[in-house]
């Protein structure tokens, strides 16, 4: 899906380059037609097409800066998920919960006990010790994606 919606950004970009490439390829063929020397022919298509013209520069660049902030952008959005958190040994965010601009309340799971942590800057605060550990997402969800999937799209049909 990714690859989807960075192909149809990138599709204008890669069309602009084969329409110069081929701009050049007319300008040099109508130089040869037109009788002119393989020199001036030369001449015609290094201007036409030179590779350190500063718009092909300006247009690295700007693709290059495109990349990047996409790779950066990326990065944000899955930090700020929590998605993709490495377990430290028997350590596990089971949830939580944004409760101002910078103060969380995070569940955490450490082996069979679970902490409700209120998290601040420069603060971390026990709020409870839950002495029955509430059921984590993935044991309330019964099936996998293919269940799932079935589930959904029989949903439809009735609907």
């Amino acid at each position: 899906m990714v690859l989807i919606r960075l192909s149809r950004k990138f599709a204008p970009l890669a069309l602009s380059c084969m329409c110069g490439w081929a701009r050049a390829a007319e300008e040099t063929a109508s130089l040869a037609s037109a009788g002119e020397t393989a020199t001036a022919a030369a001449k015609g298509i290094a201007g036409a097409s030179d590779p350190l013209a500063m718009a092909s520069l300006w247009q690295l660049t700007l693709g290059m800066l495109l990349v990047l902030g996409l790779i950066l952008g990326l990065a944000w959005v899955m930090k700020r998920s929590g998605r993709f958190q490495a377990a430290a040994g028997g350590l596990r965010i089971v949830g939580g919960l944004s409760m101002g601009a910078r103060e969380r309340v995070v569940l955490i799971q450490a082996g069979e006990t679970q902490l409700l942590l209120g998290v601040a800057p420069g603060r971390v605060q026990t709020l409870h010790v839950l002495d029955q550990p509430l059921p984590s997402r993935e044991s309330s969800v019964a099936g996998g994606f293919s269940e799932q999937l079935a589930r959904v799209l029989n949903k439809g049909k009735s609907s």
